[in-house]
C-alpha cells in the first residue's frame, strides 16, 4: 500500500488548506459579530429597538467564542487580534452609541449628542488601552468595565423598557446609563475578569444544580436578569474600590 510522499505538490496544498481553514474558523464568528453589530445598526434605524439590543448581545455572544475557538484549534493570529478589535469597537463602541442616540438620547439635543458620542469615545480608549496592556497586567483584573459589558448595559436597558412596556422616566435613565457605562470603560478602577475561573476543572453536584437554577432563571427572564447581572458587575469594581479605600483610612 503506497503513501503519500509529504514533500509532493499536492500533500503541500492540501496541508495549506487546512490550515487556511484552521484560521477562517476564529475569524468567521468575529465576522458574524461584526454582522450582528451592523444588523443591530440597521434595525434601530427602523425603530425595532427591541430587536437591535438582542443583536448586540448575539454580538456579544459570538465575540466570546472567536477567541476560545481562536485558542482550541491553535490558531491564533496578530490578523485575528486585529479584525476582533475592529468588530469590538463597532459592535460594542459604535452600535450602542447609535441605538441608545436614536431610541432616547435624540430628546436632549446637544447633551444627548455629546452623550453617545462620550460612549464611542471611551469605547476607543478602552479597546486601543486593552491592545497596548496585552501581557502587561494582572490576567485577573481588568482596569475599567470591558466594552461588551458597558454595551451590555445600554442596550440592556432598551431591551428591559420594551419587556415591561415602557418605564417612568426611561429617558433619563438612558442619559445616565449611558454615561455611566461610557466613563466605566476608562476609569482606572479593578474589576474581576473572571479568567481564574476553569471551566475543565470538578465541580461539587451542588453547583451543577445551581447552574441549572441560574440558566432557567435567564430564561424566564432574560432581559432583566442579565441587565441586572452586567449592571452588578459595573458598580462591584466601585463597591471594592470604595471598600478598600475605606479601610486605609481606618
Amino acid at each position: 500500500m503506497s503513501t503519500e510522499n509529504s514533500n509532493s505538490p499536492d500533500f503541500s496544498r492540501r496541508a495549506k488548506l487546512r490550515q487556511n481553514s484552521i484560521y477562517l474558523l476564529p475569524n468567521a464568528f468575529t465576522i458574524a459579530a461584526l454582522f450582528s453589530a451592523f444588523f443591530a445598526i440597521t434595525q434601530a434605524m427602523h425603530g425595532h429597538y427591541e430587536t437591535a439590543a438582542v443583536a448586540v448581545f448575539i454580538a456579544m455572544l459570538l465575540d466570546g467564542m472567536d477567541g476560545r475557538v481562536a485558542r482550541w484549534t491553535n490558531s491564533q493570529s496578530a490578523f485575528g487580534e486585529q479584525l476582533d478589535s475592529l468588530a469590538d469597537m463597532v459592535s460594542f463602541g459604535l452600535a450602542p452609541a447609535l441605538i441608545a442616540y436614536k431610541w432616547q438620547l435624540w430628546q436632549f439635543g446637544k447633551i444627548g449628542y455629546s452623550v453617545a458620542f462620550i460612549y464611542c469615545a471611551c469605547a476607543a480608549l478602552r479597546l486601543a488601552l486593552f491592545n497596548t496592556l496585552i501581557g502587561k497586567v494582572d490576567k485577573r483584573w481588568f482596569i475599567g468595565i470591558p466594552s461588551p459589558t458597558a454595551a451590555a448595559l445600554v442596550v440592556g436597558l432598551i431591551w428591559v423598557n420594551h419587556s415591561y412596556e415602557s418605564l417612568p422616566g426611561v429617558k433619563w435613565f438612558c442619559l445616565l446609563i449611558t454615561l455611566f457605562a461610557g466613563l466605566s470603560m476608562v476609569v482606572q478602577i479593578p474589576f474581576w475578569s473572571f479568567k481564574e475561573i476553569n471551566v475543565r476543572r470538578k465541580v461539587p453536584f451542588v453547583a451543577m444544580i445551581l447552574a441549572m437554577l441560574l440558566l432557567l432563571v435567564v430564561a424566564m427572564e432574560p432581559s432583566l436578569v442579565l441587565f441586572l447581572f452586567f449592571l452588578g458587575y459595573s458598580l462591584s469594581g466601585y463597591v471594592m474600590f470604595g471598600y478598600k479605600w475605606w479601610k486605609q483610612r481606618q
